[in-house]
């Protein structure tokens, strides 16, 4: 039958059936479909490997009879060229939605998920650091489709960031920007990760120890009452991380002030940290200011103390030592330690370090705690500092290392315990 707008609008379906369809003799292909309640629809119908497929085209309302036959026309083209439009449809159909979403996943939202979902079980520090340093690489981008950070925007961030000397800081940003597109692309959220392989210039490893004069002059200049002066000498007397002395809270301290627990969440590395406290570390915590409600014993203006970068910059116009970091008196402390022969998994433990002698089957089995031997360690390094300080000679002998305790015995007869030579 030849379609013709008035042959259209007089289809009826039968009594009893729910739709029909009637073809078009002038376009192959072209039909209508009526419903039972009246409607009426173009579609496009043609087969391929055996099957046959209908393409709705529009209400026969919304668009004429010979709107329909040229895009009936245009389908039975791509059919003839070895296409299936149905398959082309869908395909298109998904991508539109696909790019409607990764357009709705902005780079902001995308840190917001990857912090609240993938980072949430990471140590808050590390997790606060690492939304934080994408954020204020790329500015520009995070309301801007996640999708569209492409690798050279990446590579152009990155290099700016090495031509201003911050090495370290690029090569952390990339790191983090690596695990978050990763998180991303694994959820199928993303399709690629412009981070991955990235070529960053070496980051230098530092060593830098500062010698027993330089550290007497931070000790001297660190002498003022304020948070971070108190900080300063705890990372001297402890060889803790930054973070962790800054963060430190009068809950994680004995009552006798002999030891602090730095518990799992605030640790680098995950693990709960006990740190025998020195007499010189025991009276730097009594002379602290213990105000009323105050959850932190080293606190700033407003919780945490985070002024760091002016605070150093004036304590090395006091000290004037060569280029130096706060974590330099880590690695300090722990060299100070071994030139008082504390042994080398002692030190590890006093530092909280998982590798190095405690890594691997080793720090599977090996559970001992070395609380005794880390008692003994910081304290010969406190007297050691106050020694250093004053200018005394330092040259030493080794710090005692405490014994594994053993039960007593009662001394066999004729020996010296028993008082009587055999």
């Amino acid at each position: 039958m030849k379609l013709t707008e008035r042959v259209i609008q007089s289809l009826a379906c039968p009594a009893g059936r729910r739709d029909m369809m009637v073809f078009d003799s002038k376009q192959s292909g072209l039909g209508v479909r009526v419903t039972a309640s009246g409607g009426r629809t173009y579609l496009a119908q043609y087969t391929r490997n055996g099957v046959k497929r209908r393409i709705p085209l529009a209400s026969c309302t919304a668009i004429s009879l010979d709107q329909a036959r040229e895009a009936t026309r245009a389908i039975m083209g791509d059919v003839a060229k070895g296409l299936d439009p149905a398959v082309e449809r869908k395909r298109a159909a998904a991508e539109a939605k696909r790019t409607e979403a990764n357009d709705a996943l902005t780079l902001d939202v995308l840190l917001e998920q990857w912090g609240a979902l993938r980072l949430a079980h990471r140590r808050q520090s590390y997790a606060l650091e690492a939304v934080r340093a994408i954020r204020r690489a790329f500015p520009k981008h995070l309301g801007l489709p996640a999708a569209d950070l492409s690798r050279a925007s990446v590579v152009a961030v990155l290099d700016d960031l090495a031509r201003a000397g911050k090495i370290a800081m690029a090569a952390r940003t990339a790191a983090y920007g690596r695990s978050c597109y990763h998180w991303a692309v694994k959820r199928g959220a993303l399709d690629a990760n412009p981070f991955t392989n990235m070529p960053l210039a070496p980051v230098a490893k530092r060593d830098r120890v500062l010698a027993e004069a330089e550290l007497a002059a931070v000790w001297r200049a660190a002498n003022g009452p304020g948070a971070f002066d108190r900080i300063v000498r705890m990372l001297i007397l402890t060889g803790q991380r930054r973070g962790e002395v800054a963060g430190m809270a009068w809950s994680e301290l004995d009552q006798d002030l002999s030891a602090w627990t730095i518990p799992a969440a605030r640790a680098k590395n995950g693990v709960a940290h006990v740190v025998p406290l020195s007499p010189q570390a025991q009276a730097l915590l009594k002379a602290a200011p213990k105000r009323t409600g105050e959850r932190l014993v080293f606190p700033g203006m407003n919780g945490i103390f985070n002024g760091f970068g002016k605070a150093k910059a004036a304590l090395d116009e006091e000290c004037a030592l060569p280029a130096w970091r706060l974590h330099d008196l880590r690695r300090t402390v722990a060299t100070g330690l071994q030139k008082l022969g504390v042994r080398l998994e002692v030190t590890e433990a006093v530092l909280n370090h998982v590798s190095g002698s405690r890594a691997g089957i080793v720090g599977v089995y090996q559970r001992y705690d070395y609380a005794d031997e880390k008692r003994a360690a910081l304290a010969a390094w406190g007297r050691r500092v106050v020694d250093i300080v004053e200018g005394r000679d330092t040259s030493g002998a080794a710090a005692p290392v405490v014994p594994r305790p053993r039960p007593e015995r009662e001394p066999r007869a004729g020996s010296y315990r028993a008082g009587a030579r055999t």
